[in-house]
């Protein structure tokens, strides 16, 4: 960054302005904006494009379920406090239907007017029943008599039927009938089994033709509701409060209470009516009323609705329309065949998916299982994949008498149930399974394995890693893992192992920064560089995160650009801070990078003076992940791997790099082509292609 311009102040404003932070929340549309820019790429592969249209979806819908179904409570318990950035609930409501409207009506526009089309043309063609050919409208009548008809039960809303239960996230159909004997009006319900593909696939005219599942249904309307007058028909879809509050100070058995409030998720309150944009008002009038929607919680949307569904058609089998294939090298430093002679030689930094996982992370917990000279292996879980081999291999140390410690996080959001039952198998094959600390979620990505090497030495083996466990995010997750052998490293997890499974409490480590006890304050600190600064010595900041929102640590950041620190911020998702502003934040540059592989690493490096700081982990920058949750921080040691971490970080940060640049009103603009017209480099896709995997160093 080019600093000559801005002269670095004697002092630090102890005073900072009031609109200093952004909203949270739209800061997050704002990242759900750039995944629903990449759909609108036409020079991204269309699957790839359809399956940023699904991404997007989904995204909102969790949106829905967890932060607008948030500031629902707040406002509706009376805690309506303004947010950091000067917001009440009720104004971020309104706010946030506008900007959902509009980005929802966006993505409607991309599907049906340039992905539905540029489909069209390779031979995948997505129908409305209007479009049908006849055998093609034989073929579903054969299809909906197999398949849905057994399925489908149409509910009637009248004095003896009340008005359905709606789940969260269903697709619905809105009937109206009319009794042909008295000419009577009525109302019905009818679900779209989740058992049935979103589209269904006409296996006619050699295939490629699909029809969405709610138009078959409709077609057949007159059999589920025969000797009735089908009046008019619309698909809804509702979002419903999806979070879970779960008194772990009150509760006796912590997975049998989460157990029941799974139960309950199905039943929260409602926070996002969707509706065909051509419904009538009389039926969105039944709707509203017996749903109790606001008017802000009513989106208009062109058909088909539920566009996550898209994944489907992602899916499907045509490589010329995607990203050309990767195949993930091995990590250099473990081709030798010795896994543990090499980390006990070396530590070992890995970088995924461009590294492979499987012959790295996977296989320390594999060969951890097989090794007769491995007694003990402790692990911690967040998430991790349906049919797991990481999971297997604590099942098979276990099996192999060996002691095994596992740390499974039952609250991860949305993957309560699926951790419940690792838990239990896990148990079942003897492992020892604990549930994390009283009132905190553990978030720290650990492995340790112990083994008694030929030196006759009890040696500790570590990995310590930004991503969770999970084979099958492995592959589109960027993340970061450091294996090590050294002393002090095995200390450090053995202490915080000991903190999440006894009441250890252990508040400074060796080379790891542990939350909540310790990583705030060690962040805030930031290696000492407003001191650098001041006193004339280079000083630089270099953070890589998901999410920037926590507003101490930003007010820290603001103090330290007015020092004179430079500061590049490469954030994935929401950032609340405002870079570019004078006087407060002029030598902040934030920068964001979308693509083929989710970038999910947490990096932070603190320059020294020349001999920079550099530290990764499983923390992001929110009040959350610093205070509520158990982190770790592990330093990086070795010299290549800090150079290699750094050049990483200034090639994301370099203006020759495609990347979005947030600008100081919340904005974020993309930067795809320089001054000439010419295309500029795709980080990830220089990464992919760059078989030893190193970055070049800046200077």
């Amino acid at each position: 960054m080019s600093t000559e311009s801005i002269p670095a102040p004697r002092t630090v404003t102890d005073q900072l302005p009031s609109d200093r932070f952004m909203d949270r929340e739209e800061g997050w549309l704002r990242f759900n904006q750039r995944v629903l820019e990449l759909a609108e790429d036409e020079n991204i592969p269309l699957l790839e494009r359809t399956g940023f249209l699904a991404i997007f979806a989904g995204n909102l819908d969790e949106f829905f379920m967890v932060r607008v179904a948030g500031l629902k409570r707040r406002e509706a318990t009376g805690l309506s406090v303004a947010s950091a950035s000067g917001h009440h609930p009720r104004d971020l409501l309104e706010r946030i239907s506008e900007v959902t409207h509009e980005l929802m009506l966006r993505q409607a526009g991309c599907f049906v007017s340039s992905v539905a089309p540029a489909l069209a043309e390779v031979g995948i063609r997505i129908l409305r029943r209007n479009e049908l050919d006849r055998a093609e409208r034989d073929f579903l009548h054969g299809y909906f008599h197999r398949n849905v008809y057994p399925l489908v039960t149409p509910f009637a809303v009248d004095s003896a039927h009340p008005f359905p239960y709606i789940s969260g996230r269903s697709l619905n159909l809105a009937v109206t009938v009319r009794d042909p004997r008295d000419g009577r009006r009525m109302f019905a319900r009818v679900k779209v089994p989740s058992a049935l593909p979103r589209f269904i696939e006409l296996e006619t005219a050699g295939g490629g033709r699909f029809v969405p599942v709610e138009d078959v249904i409709a077609a057949h309307l007159p059999q589920l509701f025969e000797g009735m007058h089908i009046v008019e028909h619309h698909a809804f879809r509702v979002t419903r409060n999806a979070d879970l509050e779960v008194d772990e100070d009150e509760t006796d058995d912590l997975v049998h209470s989460l157990e029941n409030e799974l139960l309950r998720r199905r039943f929260g309150p409602l926070v996002r009516l969707e509706v065909e944009q051509d419904i009538s008002d009389e039926v969105l009038g039944v709707l509203t009323a017996e749903l109790g929607a606001q008017e802000e919680e009513i989106h208009r949307l062109p058909g088909p609705l539920n566009l996550a569904g898209l994944a489907q058609i992602a899916d499907l089998d045509r490589p010329e329309l995607r990203y050309p294939p990767m195949v993930p090298v091995e990590p250099q430093a473990l081709t030798s065949g010795d896994l543990f002679a090499a980390v006990r030689a070396r530590e070992v930094l890995v970088h995924h998916p461009y590294e492979s996982f499987a012959t790295s992370t996977e296989r320390f917990l594999a060969l951890a299982a097989s090794d007769p000279a491995v007694v003990a292996v402790k692990q911690t879980l967040y998430r991790t994949s349906g049919d797991s081999p990481v999971v297997e291999s604590l099942i098979d140390a276990a099996r192999a008498g060996k002691e095994v410690v596992v740390l499974v996080e039952v609250k991860a959001r949305f993957d309560e149930q699926n951790n419940i039952e690792w838990a239990r198998k896990l148990e079942g094959a003897g492992c020892h399974v604990v549930y994390g600390v009283v009132g905190l979620k553990t978030h720290c990505k650990l492995s340790m394995v112990i083994r008694k090497d030929d030196d006759g030495v009890l040696r500790r083996y570590c990995h310590v890693g930004t991503g969770n466990y999970n084979p099958a995010t492995a592959r589109v997750y960027e993340d970061l893992g450091l294996f090590s052998a050294a002393s002090d490293v095995g200390q450090d997890v053995s202490d915080l192992f000991n903190s999440l499974t006894g009441f250890s409490r252990k508040l400074h480590h060796r080379r790891l920064m542990v939350a909540p006890a310790a990583l705030r304050e060690g962040l805030v600190q930031g290696g000492g560089e407003i001191e650098h600064a001041l006193a004339g010595r280079p000083a630089r900041i270099r953070i890589k995160v998901n999410s920037l929102v926590d507003e101490e640590f930003i007010d820290a950041l603001y103090r330290a650009s007015q020092a004179g620190v430079d500061i590049d911020l490469w954030v994935r998702g929401s950032c609340v801070l405002r870079p570019g502003v004078p006087g407060l934040s002029d030598r902040i540059r934030v920068r964001s990078i979308l693509g083929r592989f989710l970038e999910h690493s947490r990096v932070f490096v603190f320059e020294g003076d020349g001999d920079p700081d550099v530290w990764i982990g499983s923390a992001d920058l929110m009040p959350r992940n610093l205070d509520r949750r158990v982190e770790a921080l592990i330093r990086v040691s070795d010299g290549e791997h800090r150079r290699r971490l750094i050049g990483l970080m200034d090639s994301a940060m370099d203006d020759g790099t495609m990347s979005w640049h947030l600008e100081p009103d919340g904005s974020w603009t993309r930067h795809t082509r320089d001054a000439d017209g010419r295309r500029l480099t795709d980080l990830q896709d220089t990464l992919r292609g760059d078989r030893r995997l190193r970055v070049v160093e800046h200077a």
